[in-house]
């Protein structure tokens, strides 16, 4: 078994429902092949970086499985194929990376929150 996360984008006027939906089927699909389902972690509605389709914001959703390339083969034809599914990417897990979700889009990046390492340009002179 190979551990493998897929980040989902959904419609985010996707009725709750469907997009529980989308999650089970994953679900079924992974324990369909043998496969362990691990977590699935709801990152809310957040502001695309452009519009895809005229649409300017998407649903989250990141999923953890241990699968089979078969099964995660099968997982991506059936995404690709389902209405109200924007965008997913599924890559390999890599031990002890972490299953958070990144900070939320009105936390400023470089406050005191989240500092940043660059210097302006006025210290670099």
């Amino acid at each position: 078994m190979i551990a493998y996360e897929i980040l989902l984008m959904l419609d985010p006027e996707l009725a709750e429902e469907r997009q529980s939906e989308v999650v089970q089927r994953m679900r079924e699909t992974v324990e369909r092949g043998k496969g362990a389902w691990h977590t699935h972690d709801v990152w809310g509605r957040r502001k695309l970086a452009y519009e895809i389709d005229h649409k300017t914001d998407g649903a989250y959703h990141l999923v953890t499985f241990d699968a089979q390339p078969e099964t995660l083969e099968e997982i991506s034809r059936v995404l690709k194929i389902s209405d109200g599914v924007m965008r997913h990417l599924a890559v390999r897990r890599i031990e002890g990376s972490s299953r958070t979700s990144p900070p939320p889009a009105h936390a400023a990046v470089g406050s005191d929150e989240y500092p940043t390492n660059r210097r302006s340009r006025e210290e670099e002179e």
